[in-house]
Order: C-alpha cells, then structure tokens, then sequence
C-alpha cells in the first residue's frame, strides 16, 4: 500500500493508538488472511526454511512456518504502535538487563558498533535503544521507497532519541566530530545489494553472503562491537540484552568480527526460529567465487 497522509492518519494513527490486547487480537485476524487467504511470500519462507533446516521433516517445517506467520503479524502491529508509543509506555514492553555492559565504554569515551538481527519486534527495540544506554543510538538504515512513510518513521524514532542514518552517510558521519559519544546500530542479516563487496560464510546451512559494513567501521575507527539480543518473554514484552563481542577491533583478523556476530544471531534463530524474519530473500545471491 502506498501511503500517503490521509491514509497514514486514518489507518495507521488509529491503528497505533490501540491497546497491545487489542493490537494481538487483530494480529489474529491479519494471520488468518496472509497465510491462508493470500499466502504472502509463502514460497519463500519454505523455501528458506528447507534449506536451512533440512533435517526436519515435511511437517515440522509447516508448523514451523505457521509459527513465524503468527510472530510476524504481531511484529507488523507492534512496528505500527511505534508511531504514538510513548517512552515511558515503551519501557514497560522493553527492559534492557545489562545496560552496564555497554555503558562502561561511555566511561571510557569510546564510542561503540552494535550489531543486531531481524528477531522479534525490531522494531520497538531500535525505536526505544536510545533511552537504554548513555551513548546517542544512532540507526544506520535503508530509507522507505516511500518517501512519507519514511519521514514519519524517522520522526516516530527521533522523538525517543533515536537518530537514523541513511546508509550512504555512514562514513562522512564517522568523519564528522561529534558532541555526544554514539552507538550506531547495524542490521547484519540483510542481503547485501551488491554481493561482491560484502564477506561470504555459512550460514543456516547455506552460504550466505552477509553485509561488512561492522567489520568495517569497527576496524577502522577501532570500535568495540557488541551484539543486541532481543528476548521474548511473552506477548508483546521482551529483554533486550547486550553481548561484549570485540574489544579491540583493530587487531582481529579479517572477517573475524563479522563470523562472531553472525553466529551469535545463527544461534539466537536455531534456539526460537519462528522469531526470526524468513519471508526476507536473504538468499538471493549465489556464491560465484571460492573466496571470501
């Protein structure tokens, strides 16, 4: 759907403006017409499913899609409540339980890299990180084709903290000096738009090339990175916990830190699979070269 203001202010406000209670209920609904009525992106998410789960039998893998259908309805209406949430209702849905994990290298000035994975509501954790840690959050993303939408993602993050950054941007903004120290927040299980520039390992029993962009950065400036784990502990509340993953980013070994953080997501998928976003194409490209 191409929104535009009407639509954003008689669909999505109101929308938004509803209970969680009542924001699952329609997930219920919405579940109901994407899997069965329309099949949205049905072979896809088998597809992935089958090549990273091959020991699991026909029926597993059903159940299994059927689980992430149901995870992803209730993502899609949380990722809308964004739009009105306020920071302290906020709060009550997410809990960071190590923020000291992060925070001690604000103590030190440094500024840091957080990798994080397309698992559970994502979009509340990245909306609401700011007000969990003592460095800015600063968002790298790919803008919406949708231009209004956009903007009012971008305002709906910024009025909680949140600064986004365009993804062209990325290395002018670690040139430029900064007031505060900042955490920026890399997605790592996006497929990369141009597979010859990113590094290619297994992953979920594939080959699987995946973005550098953390490695990178993290290298250059010799940035800790750490990886952001969001925990569901029940219907529309989670934990979102820090892990130390580099120190010292300098002195690691090429496609070191990008493995590291890459398998902390594989394990995060293969302990709750259904949490993770399976109608992505994330394998779109194929490895042409034996070469990482």
């Amino acid at each position: 759907m191409n929104f535009n203001k009407p639509l954003y202010y008689l669909i999505l406000i109101p929308i938004s403006l509803l209970p969680f209670f009542m924001l699952h209920g329609i997930s219920r609904i919405l579940y109901f017409t994407i899997y069965y009525l329309i099949g949205y992106r049905k072979k896809v998410v088998r597809e992935n499913i089958y090549n990273s789960f091959p020991q699991k039998n026909e029926l597993e893998r059903i159940l299994l899609a059927k689980k992430f259908y149901k995870q992803l309805c209730d993502v899609i209406l949380e990722s809308i409540k964004i739009f009105t949430i306020s920071k302290k209702h906020l709060s009550k849905h997410i809990n960071c339980i190590n923020p000291e994990v992060i925070n001690k290298y604000y103590e030190q000035g440094k500024n840091v890299i957080i990798a994080v994975g397309h698992c559970n509501s994502w979009e509340l954790m990245l909306t609401g990180i700011d007000s969990f840690i003592k460095h800015k959050a600063v968002v790298i993303y790919q803008p919406l084709s949708n231009q209004y939408l956009d903007k009012k993602l971008i305002e709906a993050r910024s009025k909680q903290g949140t600064v986004m950054l365009p993804a062209k941007n990325v290395k002018s903004f670690y040139n430029m000096p900064s007031e505060h120290l900042h955490a920026t927040v890399f997605a790592i299980d996006q497929a990369p738009s141009d597979p010859t520039k990113c590094y290619w390992m297994k992953f979920l029993n594939q080959d699987t090339p995946v973005l550098f962009g953390t490695e990178r950065y993290a290298k250059e400036y010799d940035l800790p990175v750490l990886y952001a784990r969001l925990n569901k502990l029940k219907r529309g509340y989670y934990t979102l916990e820090f892990v130390e993953v580099v120190v010292n980013a300098a002195a690691t070994e090429y496609g070191e830190i990008t493995e590291r953080v890459t398998q902390l997501l594989e394990k995060d998928i293969l302990k709750y699979p259904e949490f993770w976003l399976w109608s992505h194409k994330r394998w779109k490209h194929k490895r042409t070269t034996t070469t990482s």
